[in-house]
């Protein structure tokens, strides 16, 4: 059972993570990214986050590509607004399960 800990750390995480994601990409480029869930590591050094994206096909790809090029610019935004001694490192896996 997760602790109190690691559900406000998971909710600050989702909030700041979509916010930023909303502020670098376009949804002309990659489409509608929304962030729907995030698992984070006992520890908090580590967070799989879950997205769907709205678009076609080509759009869902280079998402998901423009998503892993952009990670270390998304850790920074992330820890420029979330206060934790480690910032979490992000992995991001579409989530099919709409």
């Amino acid at each position: 059972m997760p602790n109190l800990r690691h559900e406000r750390v998971r909710e600050l995480l989702k909030r700041a993570i979509g916010e930023a994601i909303r502020r670098e990409f376009h949804v002309n480029d990659v489409g509608l990214i929304t962030v729907n869930d995030i698992d984070v590591g006992g520890d908090l050094r580590s967070a799989v986050v879950f997205i769907t994206v709205l678009g076609n096909a080509d759009q869902q790809k280079r998402a998901l590509h423009v998503l892993e090029e952009g990670r270390i610019r998304l850790q920074s935004l992330v820890a420029k607004s979330v206060i934790l001694k480690y910032t979490p490192t992000l992995k991001f896996v579409v989530d099919d399960s709409i």
